[in-house]
């Protein structure tokens, strides 16, 4: 079972990109495989023609999805929005999504319940788990100590990683435990 981190920003680095990479790397401690998708990486020729294919196989091919975006005036950004209208209707089918956002004030924290999670939902999304929002504040980045995070965005990234964590294990008991049916002609019952 395979993770994509989906960056949305529109610049690197960016804050919402340095937080998608520390939950990328706290779900590689606990033995998760991951891959990385920088929407501001695809040629815009592509994204207007939708010849995506590459990126668009990326995101068939991955069980859970983190997506993280910058908010600007209370909606996810352009470019992520871009990318999402270019992937098929079922683009995100029986996938769990957790997304991640960065914005300048608390003022925004609802736009990813009231603007990510019902496109999310109508990709086809098996499961969106609960959005995790930081301020500018709140995600700090220098270069000589790196990334650091507020103690209570700290606190719920954990939580958030350990719910995906969790998530895909059981998703992965299901499917082994998943068994293929035997045509009745094959059956032999005795009375």
């Amino acid at each position: 079972m395979t993770i994509l981190l989906l960056a949305g920003s529109p610049s690197i680095p960016s804050r919402s990109t340095r937080l998608l990479q520390h939950v990328g790397q706290r779900l590689a401690l606990l033995g998760h495989r991951h891959s990385q998708l920088h929407v501001v990486d695809l040629p815009a020729q592509a994204l207007l023609h939708a010849d995506i294919r590459l990126a668009r196989a990326q995101v068939a091919q991955a069980t859970a999805v983190v997506i993280a975006t910058p908010v600007y005036k209370a909606a996810y950004s352009g470019a992520l929005k871009a990318f999402l209208d270019v992937l098929p209707q079922d683009g995100l089918a029986g996938k769990l999504v957790l997304p991640l956002a960065t914005g300048g004030s608390q003022s925004h924290m609802l736009s990813l319940d009231y603007a990510l999670r019902p496109v999310l939902s109508a990709l086809g999304a098996r499961h969106v788990l609960p959005s995790i929002y930081a301020t500018e504040a709140q995600v700090i980045w220098t270069a000589d100590k790196g990334l650091a995070l507020d103690p209570a965005i700290a606190q719920r990234v954990a939580e958030g990683v350990e719910h995906l964590s969790t998530s895909l294990s059981a998703l992965r008991r299901a499917s082994a435990t998943e068994f293929t049916p035997v045509p009745f002609s094959q059956v032999r019952c005795s009375v």
